[in-house]
Formats: structure tokens, C-alpha cells, sequence
């Protein structure tokens, strides 16, 4: 039988025993990394370049001998750097020192439009590849609950094909197809982190810390290619951007709590993405490897990810008015700050139309995990923080980020009146108003303390406690 007249199912086949030999206990990684790269496509069902392939499996060789079942984050890491080194420019001594200068500059404008303190380590000019080096970490924790799914997935999807007779074979297998699965995603957030560092201008520049906490930096090359076409002096250009990116910097130095708290939001909202087995199946029955176009398109549609949960949509909206508030909070405190560049609304509405419509390698990467990252209501949230300020001052409006209790919610953003209410009898020393869960926290308190009291009567308390109230705690008697 000629191999073109094989049925799937005995393809399928051909392809365990030569990966497992007539036991199917044991794969070789040897025979793993001569496969013919487009047999797997084509039984896997993926949607993936063969070349792409032909690289992950031999990246996926070494990955073969180890007994871990984590994701080869190694592929990322080298997809990455390969698209951001491909036109990829060092950073001039010219270029670093205007960048330094106006860094200064814009240092010493914030300290006087924000009572958040600057900076312990100083601002820097990188290239493409240290960006992708330095926020690599992030991608990785942001993209695994995704690429987890995505290799339980390729997993499901295969032992669906497998005639019942070949199971105990698949079921030996499994490492072998999670990896797969895993590195064939890790490849592909690796393309699209490759091509964010084309794209953004600074650390703060996709919306979510990405850069370590407390780091500043500006990628010199794409700078030029955002001020192309604005005909806005470079000069005045160069200090709104560094003055967002030190503001951006400079509240999650101060928030200690923010970075976990988005990170987390992210990460909760990606636990809930699953692939569509049954769509990754029909997209496999049409899906034409010679026709690249249609490759790419469908790599990026995010055909695989189903419709949002409602779990998730709640996730995205807490998500988004977080990251509202975060960049409205740094608009107000840059425009603050840069009062005395003579183009400053020029500057202000270009960078917010950028940011508004964002890029193709952010819509590949809203494919990839399903989720957007720049946030509906900013403006809202602009003008929020903006009214606080006028009301209470800057102190007053910057202590909100002194604590996750404190930060505004979204009602707050729909009609902050409350709020500055509230912050304005904080500054008169008044007492705030109490409210039903006020009351009803007193109650249970009080319960709680009368029925501890009841306790100790009687016969000497709770047996081997002590009547003397030794035993309390600094605050008084346990709650029973």
C-alpha cells in the first residue's frame, strides 16, 4: 500500500511505533527529531508553519530526555529574540545621552506633580532583545495556564483519533504529546512577544508591568519610529515619554501590592481559557498547509479559544477598570508634570490614540490568550483622578495607592463625588460616615465578645484554660 493511500488511523500508527518502537513504553528521541515535520501537522490537527515545526522538534529533542513536564520556555525565548535581533539596532552614545537628559529632566518635573517618591534605580535607553530578555518572565506566567490548555488539548484531540486497540499506546505517549502541544504554543508566544519588541516604546508601554519592579526604560529604536510623521520636536517628544514611563515606573515601585494584584487578575482570567477541541478538529479538516496567508490568518484569529466564560468576563471587567485606573492615574500625574512643553496636547493625543488602537502584534497576542490588554475606560478614569486632585490635593489623591483597600472602584470612576466626599472629611478629621456593614460587623463583634464572657463564668471557662485571663491576647478574649 503506497503511504499516500494509508488511512489516518493507520498513519497514526506507522507514526507511535516509530516513535516507541513495538512496546510503545519508551521514546526516542533520536527517531523523534528525524520525523517528517508535516505527518505531524497533518494527524495533530495544529495549524502550524512545517518549518515553524521542524525547529520546535528540534528544540523539543533535548527537552525529550529530561522526565520534566513543564513547557520548553526555551523555544519562546529563542522565537523572540530572533524577530527582535533580525533589524535589531544597538543603542548610540547619542542616543543615550538625550534619553538620559530627558529622563532627568522629566525626574524633576514628577517629584513636583507626584508625592510618590522616584526611583532607586536609574532609567535606562535597551535595545529590542534586552526588552524581550527583561519582560520574558512575565510573558511566561501570563501564557502558561493558556499553553497548558493547549497541550491537554492536542492530547484529547489525538487519543479521539486513535482506534481503542492503540490507546495503552497513547496513554504511554502522553508526556511526549503535552510537550509537543506545549512547545508548539511556546513557539508561537514567542513570535508575537518578537514582534511587540517592534513595536513598544517603553516599559509601561503594553499596559501591565512587564519590566522588573522599579525599572524605567525606553527602547531608543522604536522612539524614532513613533516620533516619524508628528512633526513634534524630538526633544519634547523624548521628555512625555519618559515622564509616563518614570510615573508608570514609579507606582509599582510604590504599590508594592499592584504588580501581584494585576499579574493575578491576568493569570485568573487565562486559568479560564480552554481550547475548542471540536473547532481545533474542523480547522484541522480545512486547513490547507500550502497556502501561508491563510496560515497566518488563522494562527491569529484565535478560531481555537471559545467564547468568554461569564467567570471570565467578570475577571476582564475587574481587570480593565484596574488598568483604567493605573494609566488614567499616570496620564494625570504626566500632564501635571510636563505643563511647560509647548506641544504637550499634541503630544498627549497622539500617544493616547496609539494606545487606543494599539498593534498588530497586540491583536496577535488578544488572539493567542484571548484577552486585550488596553482598557475601555481611560478616559474616564482620567477625568476621576483628575476631579480628586482638584478636591483633595496630591497627597491625599496618591495615598489611595498606599493600599488595596483604598483604591477607587468602578463606581468610583462613574461618579467619583462619593469618594471625594469621603477623602475630604479624612482631611476635616471627621469621622466617617458609618454604613449597614458598619453596623452589622459591630454586631457580630459584640456577640462574639459577649459570648467569650459567658465562657469564662461558671466553673473556671473552657477545660485547661485559665479563670485568671492569663491566657488573652493583647486586644482581649478570643472570639468563641
Amino acid at each position: 500500500m503506497a503511504d499516500d493511500d494509508r488511512s489516518p488511523e493507520e498513519e497514526f500508527q506507522e507514526l507511535m511505533r516509530q516513535l516507541f518502537g513495538a512496546s510503545g513504553s519508551q521514546l526516542d528521541p533520536e527517531q523523534f527529531a528525524r520525523m517528517d515535520p508535516e505527518q505531524l501537522a497533518r494527524l495533530t490537527g495544529m495549524p502550524i508553519d512545517p518549518a515553524t515545526l521542524s525547529q520546535v522538534m528540534q528544540n523539543l529533542q533535548s527537552a525529550f530526555r529530561s522526565s520534566g513536564d513543564g513547557i520548553d520556555w526555551d523555544v519562546t525565548r529563542r522565537q523572540a529574540l530572533h524577530i527582535a535581533n533580525q533589524d535589531g539596532q544597538s543603542v548610540t552614545a547619542g542616543q543615550r545621552a538625550d534619553l538620559d537628559q530627558a529622563f532627568h529632566l522629566a525626574d524633576l518635573w514628577l517629584s513636583e506633580a507626584t508625592s510618590i517618591s522616584d526611583l532607586a534605580e536609574a532609567p535606562r535607553a535597551v535595545t529590542r532583545g534586552e526588552w524581550v530578555e527583561r519582560s520574558l518572565a512575565v510573558w511566561q506566567e501570563l501564557a502558561e495556564p493558556v499553553a497548558t490548555s493547549m497541550a491537554d488539548a492536542l492530547t484529547e484531540s489525538l487519543s479521539q483519533q486513535v482506534p481503542e486497540e492503540m490507546q495503552g499506546l497513547v496513554a504511554n505517549a502522553g508526556q511526549m504529546m503535552r510537550s509537543l502541544g506545549g512547545s508548539l504554543f511556546a513557539a508561537q508566544l514567542g513570535q508575537v512577544v518578537g514582534r511587540l519588541s517592534l513595536e513598544v516604546v517603553s516599559g509601561g508601554d503594553v499596559g501591565i508591568p512587564v519590566l522588573p519592579t522599579g525599572t524605567a526604560a525606553i527602547l531608543p529604536q522604536n522612539f524614532a519610529d513613533l516620533g516619524r510623521g508628528l512633526e513634534i520636536p524630538d526633544d519634547q517628544l523624548a521628555l512625555y515619554v519618559a515622564a509616563r514611563e518614570l510615573a508608570h515606573a514609579r507606582l509599582f515601585r510604590h504599590a508594592k501590592w499592584l504588580r501581584l494584584h494585576v499579574l493575578s487578575q491576568v493569570t485568573e482570567y487565562a486559568r479560564g481559557v480552554h481550547i475548542d477541541t471540536e473547532r481545533l478538529e474542523e480547522m484541522a479538516s480545512r486547513f490547507d498547509p500550502s497556502d501561508l496567508d491563510e496560515l497566518r490568518q488563522a494562527l491569529e484569529s484565535g478560531a481555537l479559544l471559545p467564547q468568554q466564560t461569564e467567570a471570565q468576563k467578570r475577571a476582564l471587567d475587574r481587570l480593565e477598570n484596574m488598568l483604567a485606573l493605573i494609566e488614567g492615574w499616570v496620564d494625570v500625574v504626566t500632564a501635571d508634570a510636563t505643563g511647560r512643553i509647548p506641544q504637550l496636547d499634541r503630544i498627549a493625543e497622539a500617544i493616547r490614540r496609539r494606545r487606543a488602537v494599539g498593534g498588530p502584534a497586540e491583536d496577535a497576542l488578544g488572539a493567542l490568550v484571548g484577552l486585550k490588554l488596553r482598557p475601555r475606560r481611560l478616559r474616564e478614569a482620567a477625568a476621576m483622578w483628575r476631579a480628586v486632585t482638584d478636591a483633595v490635593g496630591v497627597e491625599a489623591r496618591d495615598a489611595l495607592w498606599d493600599s488595596p483597600d483604598f483604591v477607587p472602584e468602578a463606581g468610583d470612576i462613574d461618579d467619583p463625588s462619593t469618594l471625594i466626599a469621603r477623602l475630604e472629611a479624612n482631611a476635616r478629621g471627621e469621622a466617617p460616615q458609618r454604613d449597614e456593614l458598619d453596623d452589622a460587623l459591630e454586631r457580630l463583634l459584640a456577640e462574639a465578645e459577649g459570648g467569650s464572657s459567658a465562657g469564662s463564668d461558671g466553673d473556671g471557662g473552657e477545660p485547661g484554660g485559665d479563670s485568671s485571663g492569663e491566657g488573652e491576647s493583647p486586644e482581649g478574649p478570643r472570639p468563641v
